[in-house]
């Protein structure tokens, strides 16, 4: 099966740094890949990439960005906004932030309607409220002329992700969805997403640290850090044996855990050092935190390499 969305060699350049150095992944219809990293590590300016919105003075200097065979990579603006809330839609990670907290809720659910679906205002409405139930956001005939002020984080979060849906994109891209929100409502909105995407029949992008988020819902698992991809597998034996000591270090320092591996013995173990010692790295990103480094690594960055159908990693001690 072919993929809906393909991400080739993409490298996103600052001035001085690139974000985003040859990263590539695909994510097929109604599947649900996961982007996971520490902060800094380019998962969301990837989504940014894909939707068109990468930030000044950052740039898209190589690489490519298909959606159902088409590069978004130089669109023009006019053509990336009839994708963007129709075909492509993307929830944002602070939603007190992302909406507009002088317009009722019920508007700003319903102006994606009015532009991409040209409905009337009375009909927009009416979807608009069908959207809210459908996200199960309590009295919604009532809540939509609230403002966001007066809703909590985790309806605030479902009024997100009922403007996201509200054209029946397909693909969503989650970025950090569950940022800020305490651990039962976390899970409510993570399985929201997922019946969604099992009833509109879309695809997800998922964009988490989270490995117990992974371990449930992903079909696939993509690891970046400093803006690569150094491993990509499925989430059972990623999760079971990762290869990268990147990808090690994240499960030892996570206190989520999944149905494929024991319960943890033991404090969390941290992966010493920061992220920041990666800019300006000639080889591998990941050399000055990594406690297996080989000479070869400092000098080039290791290739992925496919060590079973379905399974990459860029490291040389990799098995």
């Amino acid at each position: 099966m072919g993929a809906l969305l393909e991400v080739r060699d993409l490298t996103v350049r600052f001035p001085s740094f690139d974000a985003v150095a040859g990263l590539g992944f695909a994510v097929r219809d109604g599947e649900t890949v996961a982007l996971v990293g520490e902060s800094g590590s380019g998962k969301s300016l990837t989504a940014l990439a894909i939707m068109g919105l990468v930030p000044r003075p950052g740039r898209i200097v190589t690489g490519s960005i298909r959606f159902a065979g088409r590069d978004l990579v130089g669109l023009a603006e006019p053509e990336l906004r009839r994708l963007r809330g129709r075909d492509v839609a993307m929830i944002f990670q602070e939603p007190m932030t992302s909406l507009n907290p002088v317009l009722t809720i019920g508007f700003q659910v319903a102006e994606t309607l009015r532009l991409h679906e040209n409905l009337s205002a009375r009909q927009a409405r009416r979807r608009a409220v069908e959207l809210l139930d459908l996200v199960r956001l309590p009295d919604p005939a009532r809540r939509i002329d609230d403002f966001p002020h007066r809703l909590s984080g985790g309806m605030r979060q479902r009024v997100m992700i009922a403007m996201a849906i509200a054209c029946r994109p397909r693909i969503l891209i989650a970025d950090e969805p569950t940022t800020a929100l305490d651990v039962t409502i976390q899970a409510q909105v993570i399985d929201l997403l997922d019946r969604l995407r099992r009833e509109l029949g879309m695809a997800l992008l998922l964009i988490t640290h989270d490995l117990g988020v992974v371990a449930q819902w992903a079909d696939r698992v993509v690891v970046m850090y400093a803006g690569r991809k150094v491993e990509e597998a499925d989430p059972a034996p990623l999760l079971d044996a990762p290869l990268h000591p990147y990808s090690r270090g994240l499960l030892a320092a996570s206190p989520r855990l999944n149905a494929h591996v024991h319960y943890r013995q033991g404090p969390l173990v941290e992966i010493q050092g920061s992220m920041a010692s990666a800019v300006g790295q000639a080889g591998c990103p990941f050399v000055p935190r990594c406690g297996v480094r080989r000479e070869s690594c400092a000098q080039a960055m290791p290739p992925l390499r496919e060590i079973s159908p379905s399974r990459f990693v860029a490291c040389p001690v990799a098995a």
